[in-house]
C-alpha cells in the first residue's frame, strides 16, 4: 500500500476512536448541559462560566511543554524502535506534571477570594473559583497521560477517560442543579468528572503502556538529566501556548468584567452547541501530530507536502459542511431545547464557529506539523503575533460591543496569524493546500447551507422537525454538489475507501455516501465526453 494512504489509514483508524469518544463524551455532556440550561438560572449561569476563568489561566502555566514532548519522544522512539527509552520518558514527564499541577491548585485555592472579589467584582463567585482550583491537578494528570496515548497511537484509552469523565459531568451537575444547587452543583460536577478522568488515565497508562515496557536500554538516568532535553523541546512551545492562551483569557476577564452576567450565559449556551465541531477538529489534530512526527521534512519532502495537502482536503470535505450546516440550523436547534429562553445563543452559535472555515487553508494543519518538526519558535512568534492583534481590540470592542465584541476579537485576530503561518511553512517545507480544491468544497457547502436555509424561511413547522428535515436536505445538496462541482474525484474516493477500510462495520456505512459520490462522478464523466462530441 501506499505509504501515505497507509498514514492515512493509520490516521483514520486513531482518528475514527477518538471521534467516537467526541461523540459519546459530548452526548453526556450534551445532554446533561441541556438539562442544566433548562433549570439553572441565567446569571448563575454566568457566574459558573467565569469561575472557571482563573483555573483555565492557571493551566496555561503547568506543563512547560512537557506534553507536547512526551508525544513526539513517545512517537519517535517507537519508531526508531527505541523502546527501552520510553519508561523514564513517561514517568519522568509524569512526576513533573503532578508537581507543577498540585503546586498551581494550591495557589489558585489561595488566591481564589481575591480573584472573585477584586478582579471580578463578584465577591459570590468566590467558593466556586475555590472549588475549581483542584482541577487543575487532575487536569495535568489527564494531559500527561493523553500525551502518552497519543505518541503511542492509542487512542482508545484516551476515549475511555473521555468518556468517563464526561458521564460524570453529564449525571452529577444536572441532577445537582434540578435539585437547586445552581452554580454550586454544577461546578461540583465539573470537579468530580476531572477527578474522574485524571485516575482512570493515570491507571490505564500504567496496566496498558507502561508495565509493558521493556526495562531501560541504557541503565539508570537522572531524573533531570531526562527532563532537561524535554523542557528544552517543550518550552518553546509552552511560552507559544502561554501567549497564545492568554488572548483568549484576555477576552473572558474583559466580558466578565464587562459585560451583562444574563449575555454570558447566552454564550456559554451557544459555546455548548459549538463544541460539536470537535468531533471533528480534535481527532484530525491529534493524530496529525504523531503522523508528521514520523516523517523526515528532507528525507520524505514530497511525501510530507502530499500528506499536508491531502489533510487540509479530507479535513475540508468533513469539517466545512458541518460549519455551515451548524450556522444554518442554530436557530431551530436552540430553540427545540430550550424554547426562548436563550434568545441571544443562536446569533452567538452562528457566528462563534465562523473561524472553523479557515480550515479550506490549512488553519488546524499547518500546527501539527510545526510542532512535529520542532519549529516550536516560530509557533511562539505566531502566538505573540495573536496576543498583539487581540490585546488591544478586546479592551476596545468588548466593553462596547458585548459578545458580539468577543467574538469579533476572535475572528480578526485568528485570520492574519493563519495566512502569515501557513505562508511561513510553505517558505520552510514548500507545503500548500489546494485552494482551487478549496474553494470548490467552500461552493458545494454554501450551495447546501443557501437550499437549508431557503426551505426554513419557506416552510413553517416545529423546531424538531426542521432540524430533522434541514440536516437531511443539507447532506443531500451536499453530496450531490460535491462531485458536480468537482470538489472530489475518483482517486479520492479510493483514497477515502482505503483509509476508513478499517473502520470495521463503520466502513460500510460509509460506502452509501462513497457509492453515491462515485455514482455521480460517472455520470459527470459521460455528460463531459457527450458534450465533447
Amino acid at each position: 500500500m501506499d505509504r501515505a494512504v497507509k498514514m492515512g489509514k493509520d490516521s483514520a483508524t486513531g482518528s475514527f476512536q477518538l471521534f467516537i469518544g467526541k461523540i459519546a463524551s459530548t452526548l453526556a455532556l450534551g445532554i446533561g448541559s441541556i438539562i442544566v440550561g433548562m433549570f439553572i438560572d441565567q446569571g448563575e449561569y454566568g457566574l459558573y462560566t467565569i469561575a472557571l476563568v482563573p483555573v483555565v489561566t492557571f493551566l496555561l502555566f503547568q506543563d512547560l511543554g512537557v506534553n507536547y514532548a512526551l508525544t513526539k519522544y513517545c512517537a519517535n522512539y517507537r519508531a526508531a524502535e527505541k523502546e527501552g527509552e520510553l519508561r523514564r520518558i513517561i514517568s519522568t514527564g509524569l512526576v513533573f506534571s503532578m508537581t507543577t499541577g498540585l503546586a498551581l491548585a494550591s495557589i489558585s485555592l489561595l488566591v481564589a477570594n481575591f480573584v472573585a472579589s477584586t478582579i471580578f467584582s463578584r465577591p459570590e463567585s468566590a467558593l466556586l473559583v475555590a472549588l475549581a482550583s483542584i482541577t487543575i491537578l487532575f487536569g495535568a494528570i489527564y494531559g500527561s497521560s493523553v500525551a502518552v496515548f497519543v505518541g503511542f497511537e492509542r487512542m482508545k484509552l484516551g476515549t475511555i477517560a473521555m468518556i468517563v469523565s464526561a458521564t460524570l459531568q453529564g449525571l452529577l451537575s444536572p441532577l445537582l442543579v434540578y435539585f437547586g444547587f445552581g452554580a454550586f452543583g454544577a461546578m461540583v460536577g465539573f470537579a468530580v468528572a476531572s477527578f474522574g478522568s485524571g485516575i482512570t488515565a493515570v491507571t490505564l497508562l500504567y496496566f496498558a503502556i507502561f508495565r509493558r515496557l521493556p526495562p531501560e536500554s541504557t541503565g539508570k538516568t537522572g531524573f533531570l538529566h531526562t527532563l532537561k532535553p524535554m523542557l528544552s523541546y517543550g518550552i518553546p512551545i509552552w511560552i507559544a501556548a502561554i501567549i497564545s492562551g492568554i488572548a483568549p483569557q484576555i477576552n473572558s476577564f474583559v466580558m466578565a468584567s464587562s459585560t451583562d452576567i444574563t449575555l454570558i450565559g447566552n454564550y456559554k449556551i451557544a459555546t455548548n452547541f459549538a463544541v460539536f465541531l470537535t468531533f471533528f477538529t480534535y481527532p484530525i489534530q491529534t493524530v496529525l501530530f504523531p503522523a508528521f512526527s514520523k516523517l523526515n521534512p528532507t528525507k520524505d519532502k514530497q511525501l510530507l507536502k502530499t500528506v499536508f495537502a491531502s489533510s487540509i482536503k479530507y479535513s475540508s470535505l468533513f469539517l466545512v459542511p458541518v460549519t455551515i450546516a451548524l450556522m444554518v440550523l442554530s436557530n431551530p436547534l436552540i430553540y427545540a431545547i430550550y424554547g426562548a429562553k436563550w434568545p441571544s445563543a443562536p446569533l452567538f452559535l452562528t457566528l462563534a464557529v465562523i473561524g472553523e472555515l479557515l480550515v479550506l487553508i490549512g488553519n488546524i494543519i499547518y500546527g501539527r506539523l510545526l510542532y512535529a518538526t520542532g519549529e516550536t519558535k516560530l509557533i511562539m512568534k505566531l502566538h505573540a503575533l495573536q496576543l498583539s492583534i487581540v490585546a488591544p481590540l478586546a479592551f476596545l470592542l468588548i466593553p462596547r460591543f458585548g459578545i458580539l465584541g468577543l467574538i469579533m476579537v476572535g475572528l480578526v485576530s485568528s485570520t492574519p496569524t493563519a495566512i502569515i503561518g501557513l505562508y511561513l511553512t510553505w517558505k520552510r517545507y514548500e507545503t500548500k493546500a489546494d485552494l482551487q480544491n478549496s474553494a470548490k468544497i467552500l461552493l458545494a457547502s454554501t450551495i447546501a447551507g443557501a437550499a437549508t436555509y431557503l426551505f426554513q424561511a419557506t416552510f413553517v413547522t416545529a423546531a424538531w422537525i426542521m432540524i430533522v428535515l434541514g440536516a437531511t436536505l443539507f447532506l443531500i445538496v451536499y453530496i450531490v454538489s460535491i462531485p458536480l462541482i468537482g470538489a472530489a474525484n475518483q482517486i479520492d474516493i479510493d483514497n477515502l475507501r482505503a483509509m476508513f477500510s478499517g473502520l470495521g462495520p463503520v466502513s460500510q456505512v460509509l460506502q452509501l455516501p462513497l457509492a453515491l459520490v462515485e455514482a455521480l462522478l460517472k455520470f459527470r464523466r459521460i455528460s463531459l465526453k457527450n458534450e465533447q462530441k
